[in-house]
């Protein structure tokens, strides 16, 4: 029953995030409240986490056949690429809210994906690496993995995929840099500064 459950709010879910933007472009009727922002089309945050969802989509059965979530699956990636990471810094490397990591890595450990440990030096400290299990994990997505990039490469094109990889590159640079600029400043501080 819970299972069900869990099954229909995730296609809910997912039939939000696959809504026809061309229907959201008719509701933007923002200018005409006499709001000073642009269509809810034309969000960049918003298409962003379209683009996302409809890419995921392609990946999520192969990880649903490991009865591995998305989450998981970055920590698993992100272990594999930097080798063992501080808790902190594994929050960092998979965008995960600290909460977030420390309700899924229990789970991981007990599965034995990961192990976790304390720095002798620092009992604070936790650093987690990545397990023969977990690396077993990964080798087996990995070619349902590659099959979908080519899939996609293939529709989308090669270039465009490298281009779109440099364009995404440089926005997030960009985007950092501004915020780190005007970090710790009200809104009015930044308009101040911009006049």
């Amino acid at each position: 029953m819970r299972a069900k459950r869990a099954r229909a709010t995730r296609m809910d879910s997912e039939r939000q995030f696959t809504a026809d933007p061309r229907a959201a472009e008719s509701a933007d009727a923002v200018p005409a409240r006499g709001l000073p922002m642009r269509a809810f089309s034309k969000s960049l945050p918003m298409q962003l986490l379209r683009t996302r969802e409809a890419v995921m989509r392609r990946f999520r059965p192969g990880l649903r056949s490991l009865k591995v979530t998305e989450q998981q699956w970055r920590v698993l990636r992100a272990l594999a690429h930097c080798g063992e990471l501080e808790t902190s810094a594994l929050a960092r490397a998979t965008f995960l809210l600290a909460p977030s990591l420390s309700r899924i890595l229990p789970g991981m450990e007990a599965r034995q994906l990961i192990s976790r440990a304390q720095r002798d030096s620092d009992l604070r400290r936790t650093v987690i690496s990545l397990q023969r299990r977990g690396l077993r994990v990964l080798a087996q997505h990995a070619a349902f993995s590659e099959k979908i990039y080519a899939e996609i490469s293939e529709h989308f094109g090669p270039e465009r995929i490298t281009h779109l990889f440099s364009l995404l590159q440089e926005l997030e640079a960009v985007a950092t840099e501004q915020h780190g600029a005007t970090a710790g400043q009200s809104p009015a501080m930044r308009n101040r500064r911009g006049r």
